[in-house]
C-alpha cells in the first residue's frame, strides 16, 4: 500500500534525524488507516478489461480479488491449462495497471483452482496452490505457503482504525456438494442442502485458525468468501448447501464475541447486497462483487435476505470507511465508477453488546 509504505519511511526517516532507531510502536501509529477498498471477482484473461479504468481512478488503498480471477479450467495432468491463463492474465492491460498501482490479495474459487465446482476431490489441488503461490507473490517462507489451502488474514491500520481482512478457502477441503434432483429448477439449479453432517466447507484445520483469527482484535473485520454466505435464493453454489457448516460459521462468530464483521463475496455474475438480522447480535451484511468482465444476461433470482434488486452488468465493489463519523459504506460500482447498490452502516452497531 502506497500510503503505508511512504508513512513508515517518514518514520524512520526522522528517527534518523534525530539519532534515534525507530520504535516498533512508532511505526504502527504512523500506519495510515484504510478508508477505501475494492473488491471484485469474475475476470476473464480472454477478454478485455475496461473496468479497470473506473477502479484506477478510484485510488483505492487495496484491491481483493475473491476467485475466478482467471478462467482456467484443466483438462492436462500438468494443470498446463491453468499455468496459461494466469500468463495471459499478467500480462492482460487492465490487470497489469491495476497491479502497478494498487496492492492486492487475493483467494480463489472453481476456475482458478482449475476445475468447475471442484472442492477437496479436486485431483491438481497441491499443483494449483503452488501456481496460485507464484502468481500472488506469496512468499515461500510465509505461514500462508506452509499450510494446504490458502486461507490468510492480514490487519491493517493503528489501533481504533483496525482493518482485518479474512481470506477464507472455500475450494481444497470442501466436500461435495450434493447434486440437485431437478437440474434447472428455481432454486435447485444445480444443487440442494445437504443434511449430512460429516460434511465440510473450510476442513477442520481452516476452522480451527479461524477461531484464533477472529479472537484478535479488530474494528472491522471483512470475512471474504469466493461464494455467497448469506443468500438463499438460488440452487448454484453457496454456504446454504452445507447449512450445518454455515450454522457453523454464524456460531463461531458469535461465540468468539467477533465484532464489526461484514462479509464479500463473488461468483454470481451479478452484485447484490444481503443482510441477515438473526444470525449474529447485530445485523449481518454480505456484498457479492461480480463480474468485473464476464456478464451473464441471467433473470433476477428470488431474493431472501437480499436488499433490493441484483445489478447483472460488469461491476466491482467498494468499501468505503469514514473514521470520523464512524461508518462503513458497502457498495457495487458500474463500468464508469457509479453507484448502483449501497448500504451504509454504522460501526458502532456492529457489536455484540449492543
Amino acid at each position: 500500500m502506497k500510503l503505508r509504505t511512504e508513512a513508515l519511511l517518514a518514520v524512520a526517516l526522522l528517527a534518523l534525524a534525530c539519532g534515534e532507531p525507530a520504535a516498533e510502536t512508532d511505526v504502527a501509529a504512523a500506519e495510515p488507516a484504510l478508508e477505501l477498498i475494492g473488491v471484485g471477482s469474475c475476470l476473464r484473461q480472454d477478454l478485455p478489461q475496461p473496468i479497470f479504468d473506473a477502479i484506477l481512478d478510484d485510488d483505492l488503498d487495496l484491491f481483493v480479488f475473491l476467485g475466478d480471477n482467471v478462467y482456467g479450467d484443466v483438462e492436462s495432468e500438468d494443470l498446463r491449462e491453468l499455468r496459461d491463463a494466469y500468463a495471459m492474465q499478467a500480462a492482460a492491460d487492465g490487470f497489469s495497471r491495476l497491479r502497478a498501482e494498487v496492492p492486492l490479495v487475493a483467494t480463489w474459487d472453481d476456475h482458478d483452482y482449475g476445475l468447475n465446482d471442484a472442492g477437496a476431490d479436486f485431483f491438481g489441488r497441491e499443483e494449483a496452490q503452488r501456481i496460485f503461490e507464484d502468481f500472488w507473490d506469496v512468499p515461500p517462507d510465509s505461514e500462508r505457503a506452509s499450510r494446504p489451502g490458502v486461507y490468510d488474514a492480514v490487519t491493517y491500520g493503528p489501533p481504533g482504525q483496525r482493518v482485518q481482512l479474512i481470506l477464507l478457502d472455500t475450494r481444497y477441503f470442501r466436500s461435495p456438494l450434493l447434486p440437485t434432483d431437478e437440474r434447472g429448477a428455481p432454486g435447485k439449479e444445480r444443487y440442494m442442502p445437504d443434511p449430512d453432517p460429516a460434511k465440510t466447507m473450510l476442513g477442520e484445520e481452516q476452522w480451527n485458525w479461524l477461531r484464533g483469527v477472529l479472537e484478535e482484535e479488530a474494528d472491522l473485520r471483512i470475512l471474504a468468501s469466493s461464494i455467497q454466505v448469506i443468500a438463499d435464493g438460488h440452487g448454484y453454489e453457496a454456504w446454504r448447501h452445507l447449512p450445518a457448516e454455515r450454522d457453523r460459521l454464524y456460531g463461531l462468530l458469535r461465540e468468539t464475541g467477533a465484532n464489526g464483521v461484514v462479509i464479500i463475496s463473488g461468483d454470481r455474475h451479478r452484485a447484490g447486497i444481503y443482510r441477515h438480522d438473526d444470525a449474529l447480535a447485530y445485523p449481518l451484511l454480505e456484498l457479492t462483487a461480480s463480474s468485473l468482465n464476464s456478464a451473464f444476461t441471467s433473470e433476477e433470482e428470488a431474493g431472501p435476505y437480499r436488499l433490493g434488486p441484483t445489478y447483472r452488468p460488469e461491476n466491482y465493489g467498494a468499501i468505503a470507511i469514514d473514521w470520523t463519523s464512524r461508518s462503513v459504506s458497502l457498495e457495487a460500482r458500474g463500468m464508469d465508477g457509479e453507484t448502483v447498490l449501497a448500504e451504509t452502516l454504522n460501526l458502532d452497531d456492529l457489536h455484540s453488546s449492543r
